[in-house]
């Protein structure tokens, strides 16, 4: 499977009548740029993440169990298998860090391609099916888990939030009360933290989360890496979600991508062919937003960069 799309065509392209969407002013979408496909015929794709050492796109096909890998030279192919991989970033070191569903574990992907498991279980208790992840500049990893991926009985009584250490192996529960914790991305200074909930599911083995509203909480975080208060909240839940350099918190849902300012208001509705499952910033210049929504990957162009994390060497 190889579908090869210029990059300079996607960013630059001329916009029609019915997709003219990078023709607003106010609009965050680059002027003459719009929703481009890139590759498809895949189940279910998700966790994008941008390699700049490579020039290229990795990203998950769950179902598949296959981390898939996209350049504008090469092309869409397969980068190795997984254990439904489902959200992946980069560390401060540039290995990959990604959740996997099959195995309910996070893992890293070393330089030669060696993998190690850097956590699997909390108090003895294997996770449910850790989902996404974000990085803080003192290493350590911030991960959601719900039960998408779990196929026999919970072993954990709820669907926490936990911060990793990679160094030490030190799990510590730091949100106990969300009732499907998914996306979770740190603003660019790290004085905020942003956590998607899906909302109530009956799969939730507490029944008063069960009819739980879906919503994005914003936490306040400490200099010292400590989660504060809560500043404010969204009225709309998201799977995966990236932000910029501005500040702005681009999120995925109802078959749309939303993007709010940093105070939580939305500034922008991007319309996407499938409905979208997560971004990431990407290219030479990290102005592309890819998108991976169902069986397919999307690139748009940006007026504003995404944000690296802070302390990241790559």
């Amino acid at each position: 499977m190889k579908i090869t799309i210029p990059l300079a065509l996607i960013l630059c392209a001329l916009v029609t009548d019915d997709a003219a969407i990078g023709d607003d002013e106010s609009s965050l979408i680059a002027p003459g740029s719009k929703v481009e496909k890139l590759a498809g015929g895949m189940k279910f794709t998700e966790g994008p993440v941008w390699l700049p050492k490579e020039g290229k796109l990795v990203f998950s096909d769950i179902p598949n169990s296959k981390l898939m890998q996209w350049s504008e030279e090469d092309g869409l192919s397969v980068f190795r298998e997984s254990e439904n991989a489902n959200g992946n970033i980069l560390d401060l070191q540039g290995r990959i860090i990604s959740c996997q569903h099959g195995a309910r574990n996070v893992i890293r992907i070393e330089e030669d391609g060696s993998t190690r498991v850097l956590a699997d279980k909390f108090d003895g208790k294997r996770f449910n099916s850790p989902n996404d992840v974000a990085v803080r500049s003192d290493g350590s990893l911030w991960f959601t888990d719900p039960p998408w991926g779990l196929t026999g009985p919970h072993e954990i009584p709820g669907h926490w939030v936990y911060k990793l250490d990679p160094k030490t192996g030190d799990v510590d529960v730091i949100v106990k009360d969300l009732a499907m914790p998914n996306g979770i991305v740190f603003s660019p200074d790290e004085s905020r933290l942003y956590i998607a909930d899906t909302g109530g599911n009956s799969r939730h083995p507490d029944p008063s989360f069960h009819r739980a509203p879906a919503t994005i909480r914003c936490y306040e975080v400490s200099q010292e890496g400590e989660l504060g208060k809560v500043l404010f909240h969204i009225d709309a839940g998201s799977d995966g979600m990236a932000v910029d350099v501005k500040g702005n918190l681009y999120t995925t849902h109802a078959g749309k991508v939303y993007v709010y300012d940093p105070d939580g208001n939305e500034i922008e509705q991007i319309d996407v062919p499938e409905g979208p499952a997560n971004v990431t910033f990407g290219g030479d210049d990290y102005r592309t937003l890819f998108i991976t929504a169902r069986n397919s990957l999307y690139g748009v162009r940006m007026k504003h960069a995404g944000a690296k994390p802070k302390g990241a060497s790559w």
